[in-house]
C-alpha cells in the first residue's frame, strides 16, 4: 500500500488528523525510564499503545534518538509500530538534505533500515537532492515548505519572481516533483494565512502541520486554513504536549498522554 493510500485510510478509520510526534527527551521521561537502558523504547511503546486509535500517523524525530545513541531503540519502535499498527503511517522526521549518492543512503536509512512510510526532507539543494527518495515509488517524501519556527522567514520569504520562496517550493512540488503522487509538504500551524496559500497552490496534497500544542498554533485557524474539501488533507502534529502531559492526580503518563491526544483530536474534528 502506498503512503498516501495508508494515510487516507487512517484519516477515515481513526476519524483523526492528529499526528503523534515521538521526541523522547531523557530528562523529561518518568523516573522509571531514566535509568532503564531500554527506557526510551519502553516509554515510546506505551505512548504508541495509548494513542494508536486516536492518531492518523506517528512521527519519531531521529535527532532525539541519535543524540543518545539510541538508534537501535528507534529501530525497535519502528518495528513495533509496523507489527502492531500496520495501518498507521510511520513518518521519520529527519529533514535530510544532500545530493546524489549521499541522498540515496539517507533514503535507505529511512525506508530500508527503519521501514518508514515517509520521511521529511529539505529541498534547498534542489531536485537532485530529493529525487533519490522517489526511487522508493510507494513511500512518502515530505518536503519542507513553510516551517513553524520564526526564523523560517529569513529564507522562506525571499522574493522569487514576485512570490515568496515557500510558495515557489509548493508550486515546484505540486507541478513538477510529485511524479509518484506520494509527496507532501511541511507547513507550520503558526502561520495560518500562509498555510491557506499553500493549500490553494497544491490542491489536495497532504500537509504535515507542526506547531500546535507547545508551539502555540491555533487549532481552529489551522484546520480552517489547511483542510481539503472533504475535511482531511492534514497530519497535525503534537509532540511535547502529548508526551509530557501534566498528569492529573493519580493519572500516569500514558493515561495523561491519551487524555491530551483525545482532547486534541476532538478539538481538530470540531472544525473539520
Amino acid at each position: 500500500m502506498t503512503f498516501i493510500n495508508k494515510l487516507s485510510a487512517a484519516w477515515t478509520a481513526n476519524d483523526s488528523l492528529l499526528c503523534v510526534g515521538l521526541d523522547p527527551d531523557l530528562a523529561k521521561l518518568p523516573m522509571q525510564f531514566q535509568n532503564d537502558p531500554q527506557g526510551i523504547y519502553h516509554f515510546c511503546r506505551e505512548i504508541i499503545d495509548a494513542t494508536a486509535d486516536l492518531a492518523c500517523s506517528f512521527k519519531p524525530q531521529i535527532a532525539y534518538f541519535a543524540a543518545l545513541s539510541a538508534e537501535d531503540q528507534l529501530q525497535q519502535i519502528c518495528d513495533y509500530v509496523r507489527a502492531n499498527y500496520p495501518h498507521i503511517p510511520l513518518i521519520l522526521d529527519a529533514k535530510r538534505g544532500d545530493i546524489g549518492a549521499t541522498a540515496r543512503q539517507y533514503a535507505r536509512e529511512a525506508y530500508d533500515r527503519y521501514g518508514a512510510d515517509a520521511v521529511t526532507v529539505n529541498p534547498y539543494m534542489g531536485f537532485d537532492s530529493v529525487e533519490p527518495y522517489m526511487e522508493w515509488s510507494e513511500r512518502g517524501v515530505i518536503i519542507l515548505c513553510r516551517t513553524s519556527n520564526a526564523g523560517g522567514s529569513d529564507l522562506q520569504f525571499l522574493d522569487v519572481g514576485g512570490k515568496p520562496l515557500y510558495q515557489h517550493v509548493a508550486r515546484l512540488v505540486a507541478e513538477k516533483w510529485n511524479a509518484n503522487g506520494q509527496c507532501a509538504l511541511v507547513v507550520g500551524a503558526t502561520f495560518p494565512e500562509e498555510l491557506a496559500q499553500v493549500r490553494a497552490i497544491v490542491g489536495d496534497m497532504p500537509l504535515l502541520v507542526p506547531g500546535i500544542g507547545a508551539q502555540g498554533g491555533d487549532i481552529a485557524a489551522t484546520v480552517k486554513s489547511g483542510r481539503t474539501a472533504n475535511g482531511a488533507g492534514m497530519m497535525i502534529n503534537s509532540s511535547r504536549a502529548i508526551l509530557y502531559a501534566a498528569p492529573q492526580p493519580g493519572e500516569d503518563f500514558a493515561s495523561a498522554a491519551r487524555r491530551v491526544a483525545e482532547e486534541t483530536r476532538d478539538a481538530i474534528n470540531q472544525h473539520r
